[in-house]
């Protein structure tokens, strides 16, 4: 038993020499998906900057971030799935190069135009970390995807809670385009690294359909696939949660008693990167075969998290718990959803992770738009219970859903 659970997948490359995916490799994978969904963020705390550099509108500066977001969304649906039907190591250096040229773009940039269409592109190549994650999940073996797929998104989660701190703190020092400056240069750099280590081949051969029919085929998986529905479901709710705190966190933290700088609210996603040890650790636990119980602990847990983050006015150590049990839950409870969606189609890994993960952008979206609008109507108090809302929903979700034929499949 202890031999198959520590075996690694054995792919032969074109040298036909064995490929071996090691430690090493996991966290170059996790290093790569940090640095590509960071780019997603790092405008956020330089709208402003930005807007008085290219003489831009307050409506039109708050158009950068809506762009880059579906630009990425579009990216999921049209470009991740690719994956499948493309050799990933091509694919995955093509879209790196692409990234690189956007971010170029976007630090060259004189006009609000030019700012916004590289934006676009930015975000629509970003993807390029999904399917990174499932290259990483066809290369592990089965025994271990969990805890390779654990790993792979503590880098996420490092990345997009880094983001704003690294490009609020480098804005700083030189100016709001050395943040993609920086990026581009780091960006080539993964690629050129990438080119050189990444097998071959993936343990998954290439499915022989064509482009329509493999868009086609996401939506088909959808409607075949039980299980894949509920977890789409978990990750909307979720990520609801989650964007509902981290798109309005900064109002009330802007505000008496607080009044932090955004330097220092920016800071406050630090405190986030627990998330990444909740990856890890729930990576392991489904390994063991205990997706179901890991995620009703984690919904349980995002629930409660809602309670200590209602006192963020009176208490900064509240908020403090608050915001390290959502994100504990969050992460647990995404790499839960990757982990068992995979396994149900290595072959459409790419579909299956690029479909599944529309559900986070729409969650994303829906938290963020409600959350500042009731801010604004009725206070802090009310997005604490939208967020509240969205979590028990999830809870309630998954005790109504155990033992039904999505839960089953869990356990095949």
């Amino acid at each position: 038993m202890r031999q198959a659970t520590t075996q690694r997948p054995r792919i032969r490359t074109e040298e036909n020499t064995p490929f071996v995916l090691s430690r090493g490799l996991v966290l170059l994978f996790a290093v790569a998906c940090g640095a590509a969904v960071a780019n997603v963020y790092f405008s956020q705390p330089l709208l402003v900057t930005m807007g008085h550099d290219l003489a831009m509108s307050p409506a039109l500066v708050g158009s950068v971030v809506t762009l880059t977001q579906a630009g990425y969304g579009l990216g999921l649906f049209f470009l991740v799935p690719l994956g499948d039907i493309a050799d990933r190591r091509k694919l995955i250096v093509a879209q790196l190069l692409l990234l690189v040229a956007a971010l170029v773009l976007v630090a060259t940039a004189r006009s609000a135009a030019v700012l916004l269409a590289g934006m676009a592109a930015t975000g629509l190549l970003a993807v390029v970390t999904q399917t990174l994650v499932a290259f990483a999940a066809s290369l592990a073996p089965p025994a271990g995807r969990g805890r390779v797929v654990g790993l792979v998104t503590s880098g996420v989660v490092v990345g997009i809670l880094l983001a704003r701190t690294a490009s609020g703190l480098l804005a700083d020092l030189a100016g709001w385009r050395s943040v993609y400056v920086a990026s581009a240069s780091l960006t080539a750099l993964l690629a050129l690294v990438l080119y050189r280590v990444l097998p071959r081949h993936s343990a998954t051969p290439p499915t022989a359909l064509r482009y329509g029919q493999l868009l086609r085929s996401t939506l088909a998986l959808f409607a075949r696939e039980p299980l894949l529905r509920l977890r789409a479901a978990f990750c909307l709710l979720v990520f609801a949660s989650f964007s509902t705190l981290w798109s309005s966190i900064a109002l009330p933290l802007s505000e008496a008693p607080y009044r932090f700088s955004h330097s220092a609210i920016g800071a406050l996603g630090l405190i986030g990167v627990a998330g990444a040890l909740a990856a890890t650790v729930a990576g392991r636990l489904n390994d063991r075969g205990l997706s179901r119980c890991t995620t009703g602990i984690a919904l349980a847990l995002l629930t409660a998290s809602w309670l200590p983050l209602a006192f963020t006015r009176g208490s900064f150590w509240a908020l403090v718990v608050g915001v390290i049990l959502l994100d504990l839950a969050v992460q647990a409870v995404h790499v839960t959803n990757q982990t068992l969606i995979y396994a149900l189609h290595p072959d459409a890994g790419s579909r299956l992770i690029g479909g599944y993960m529309v559900f986070y952008s729409l969650g994303s979206a829906i938290g963020a738009l409600a959350a500042t609008s009731l801010y604004a109507a009725a206070g802090w108090g009310a997005v604490c219970a939208l967020g509240a809302g969205f979590s028990l929903l999830g809870f309630l979700l998954w005790l109504l859903t155990r033992g039904g034929p999505a839960e089953a499949a869990s356990r095949r």
